[in-house]
């Protein structure tokens, strides 16, 4: 059994966090010591890593606990987690394309902005950003 401190210290996270995972239903809560201290199975430590994995790959802890949900079920087989691994990676493309978008329009505007020294009423920058669109105001 390990307590908090040291489930944190071997999945590198914080007690705060792992408590939060508990909370979100991530990891099971765990057995209490008779002093008090929460103790967690060795195998809390593979969840809090598969939780830190499927993070790093742009789950939410929502989708975290969806996969999580499939590993329990009988039924469910490779095509259900890959059908989800798709599903966050069409997610991840369209923000990603969205992000570019957003960087060209941020270099448009200061290269709009090649000379500093206009006072803030002749500033492009701020001038494009408050602009509204004629569509916009009826």
């Amino acid at each position: 059994m390990l307590t908090i401190g040291k489930l944190a210290t071997l999945a590198g996270t914080t007690s705060n966090t792992l408590r939060y995972y508990e909370r979100e239903g991530l990891i099971p809560p765990p057995a209490k010591g008779e002093n008090g201290y929460r103790l967690y199975p060795q195998d809390a430590a593979r969840r809090v890593h598969f939780i830190r994995q499927a993070q790093q790959c742009g789950f939410t802890l929502s989708e975290i606990r969806e996969l999580q949900t499939l590993e329990q079920h009988a039924s469910a087989c490779c095509s259900d987690v890959r059908k989800l691994a798709i599903e966050k990676k069409l997610a991840l493309e369209a923000k990603i394309k969205l992000m570019r978008a957003m960087s060209a329009e941020l270099d448009r505007l200061i290269n709009d902005c090649v000379h500093g020294a206009h006072s803030l009423d002749d500033c492009p920058i701020l001038n494009a950003l408050n602009h509204v669109p004629v569509d916009a105001e009826q």
